[in-house]
């Protein structure tokens, strides 16, 4: 996978020129940049945020099927998921599991 060409398709399916995925992201221009012309492929954390910035995760990023698009709900959870640690998840799972008992 080229996930240089896949970032600029993502942001094309949405319309969104360079400058729009910059003020969306909040990364800095000069990110987006080098990702864009000089196919520098981007650090872990810079593909979340723009994988956050698209509305879906970073296992659908690399599917090879088409992308869910994530609720801004979803999103939200899954961002506040990501600030747990392992025994908040677990206490988390455990809380939504009963609920749905």
């Amino acid at each position: 996978m080229n996930v240089t060409n896949k970032i600029k398709e993502l942001a094309k399916e949405r319309g969104w020129s360079e400058y729009r995925l910059v003020k969306e992201s909040g990364l800095a221009t000069s990110t987006i940049a080098n990702i864009y012309h000089r196919n520098t492929i981007p650090s872990i954390p810079t593909l979340e945020v723009l994988c956050n910035t698209f509305g879906i995760t970073l296992s659908q990023f690399f599917s090879d099927s088409e992308p869910v698009a994530l609720t801004p709900v979803q999103q939200q959870l899954l961002t506040q998921w990501s600030k747990l640690n392992e025994e908040q998840r677990s206490i988390l799972l455990q809380l939504i599991n009963s609920m749905n008992a």
